[in-house]
C-alpha cells in the first residue's frame, strides 16, 4: 500500500469502506457455551434434537380423564370418577390411565397414556375420593402434544441469524448447551499524544484527558467485541512501536487514535508507513477526514488508524470499524442499516463530503424526529454525549430543509420506539 500524494482527491466512504472489507475475514467458529453466544450469528444451522414440548403435558391444574368417561358431563348431570393418584411436574408415577378413573395432574406434568383431556379445577368439585366433574371439556383439550411447537429436525436457525435473547431461551429449552459461532473479536484501542492523561490523575497546565481510548473501547463492546483498552503512549516513535507490538500479541484487530494528519508529530503514520502495509487516506466525510487501514504483525493483523478529535473518531468507528467487527463475527449483514427520519430545522453541508450529523432521535407523533445537538466541532465530546444517532448526507447534499425526510444510523435504542 502507498500513501496518496498532498493534491490526491479523498475517496468516497463507501469506497474506502469496501476497501476495509475486502481484507477483513470472518474468524474461525467453533462450538461455545449457549449465554456466551449472545449477540453473535450462528455459524451453522441449528436443527432441534428433540420435540418441543418433549412429551405430552397438561396446560392446566386438574385432572387426566379418558374424554369419553366425561363427554357427557353437565351440572344438571355431572359424572363421579374415582380420583386414583396425583402427577405434578419432574414427579412422574403414574404412567397409564385406567379407564373409568381420574388422575389428579399439575401443570406441565406429564398426561398419563390413556388420558385424552384435562379437566380444570374449577369445573370439579371433590367428594372424598372422587372428583365430580360437572363440565365436559373436549376432546384433548388442556393437552399440549409432544412435538406440537417443534418437532425434531425441524430448522431453529439459520446460518447467520444472530443469537438473541430469546433464542438462548429456544435453544436451551431444546436441550442445546453450546451453540457454533466466531469468537468474540479481540480489539486492543491505543491512543497516541504525549499530552494525554489517565483519568483519575490531576492534570499539567498543557495536558489533557484520554478520553478517546475509553470511547472506542466502550464501543467495541456495544459492538459485541472484547475490548482491551492500551495506556495512552507519547509521541517518541519508538514507545509507540514497542507498545503496538506487545499488544499485536492478543489482538484480532487494532484501533488507534491520534497521529494519522499532517502534522510533524504524527507518530502513527510516521511509525506505520514504513511498514508498507498501511494506507492512509483522505476519506470525503465530515467529521474524519484523515483515515488510516491496513495490516500489521507476522499475523498481518487488520489495523484501523483513528483521527484524534473524539467525535471523528466515534464517527470513524461506526462508519468503518463496526461493519468490520460484524464481518469478523460472520454477520449476513455488515454494512450500517439506515433507517428514515425527519430533521426538525435545516442544515447546510459541505460539497464533496459525505456528512455525518450527530443527531437526537425521538418517536413523535408516529415520526422519527432528528434534532442536532452539538456544534459543527469535531472536538465536541459533550454534544457527541447528546447524540443517539448519525444523519448520513450524501456528498452532493448541500442543503437540507426543516421537515426533511433523511437516512440515519441508530445508534442507540430510540426513545419511545
Amino acid at each position: 500500500m502507498s500513501s496518496p500524494t498532498r493534491d490526491a482527491r479523498p475517496i468516497p466512504t463507501e469506497d474506502y469502506l469496501r476497501r476495509v472489507l475486502s481484507v477483513i475475514t470472518p474468524l474461525e467458529p467453533s462450538e461455545r457455551p449457549l449465554l456466551d453466544a449472545l449477540g453473535l450469528p450462528v455459524a451453522e444451522d441449528v436443527h432441534a434434537d428433540v420435540p418441543l414440548p418433549v412429551f405430552d403435558n397438561s396446560s392446566m391444574d386438574g385432572y387426566a380423564v379418558a374424554f369419553r368417561d366425561v363427554a357427557e358431563a353437565t351440572a344438571e348431570r355431572p359424572v363421579h370418577l374415582p380420583v386414583v393418584g396425583e402427577i405434578a411436574a419432574g414427579q412422574t408415577t403414574i404412567h397409564t390411565l385406567t379407564p373409568g378413573t381420574a388422575v389428579r395432574i399439575m401443570t406441565g406434568a406429564p398426561v398419563p397414556t390413556g388420558a385424552t383431556a384435562v379437566v380444570p379445577f374449577e369445573w370439579t368439585t371433590e367428594e372424598g375420593r372422587q372428583v365430580v366433574v360437572s363440565q365436559a371439556p373436549e376432546e384433548m383439550q388442556h393437552v399440549r402434544r409432544s412435538g406440537e411447537e417443534v418437532a425434531r429436525g425441524d430448522l431453529l436457525m439459520r446460518r447467520g441469524e444472530v443469537v438473541g435473547t430469546r433464542q438462548v431461551g429456544l435453544l436451551a429449552a431444546l436441550g442445546r448447551g453450546r451453540v457454533s459461532t466466531a469468537p468474540r473479536p479481540r480489539v486492543v484501542v491505543m491512543s497516541t499524544g504525549t499530552e494525554l492523561v489517565e483519568p483519575g490523575k490531576p492534570l499539567a497546565g498543557d495536558q489533557i484527558y484520554d478520553a478517546n481510548s475509553f470511547l472506542l473501547a466502550a464501543a467495541v463492546r456495544a459492538h459485541g467485541g472484547i475490548a482491551y483498552r492500551a495506556r495512552a503512549t507519547t509521541d517518541d516513535p519508538g514507545q509507540f512501536a514497542d507498545a503496538l507490538a506487545d499488544q499485536l500479541l492478543r489482538a484480532d484487530l487494532v484501533v488507534t487514535s491520534g497521529g494519522v494528519s499532517k502534522g510533524t508529530h504524527d507518530v502513527v503514520k510516521e511509525v506505520l508507513r514504513e511498514l508498507g502495509t498501511v494506507e492512509f487516506l483522505e476519506v470525503a466525510m465530515q467529521p474524519g477526514k484523515p483515515q488510516g487501514f491496513g495490516v500489521v504483525g507476522e499475523d498481518r493483523t487488520p489495523i484501523f488508524t483513528l483521527p484524534g478529535n473524539p467525535v471523528s473518531a466515534y464517527v470513524s468507528f461506526e462508519a468503518f470499524v463496526a461493519p468490520a467487527l460484524r464481518r469478523m463475527t460472520g454477520h449476513a449483514q455488515v454494512e450500517p442499516v439506515l433507517q428514515a427520519g425527519f430533521l426538525t430545522e435545516a442544515v447546510r453541508s459541505m460539497r464533496g463530503r459525505t456528512q455525518l450529523l450527530r443527531v437526537r432521535a425521538e418517536h413523535s407523533g408516529g415520526r422519527l424526529q432528528l434534532t442536532p445537538v452539538g456544534g459543527p466541532g469535531s472536538h465536541l465530546i459533550a454534544g457527541l454525549a447528546q447524540a443517539d444517532a448519525l444523519v448520513v448526507l450524501d456528498a452532493d447534499v448541500t442543503a437540507v430543509s426543516q421537515g426533511d425526510l433523511v437516512p440515519v444510523l441508530l445508534l442507540d435504542r430510540v426513545a419511545g420506539a
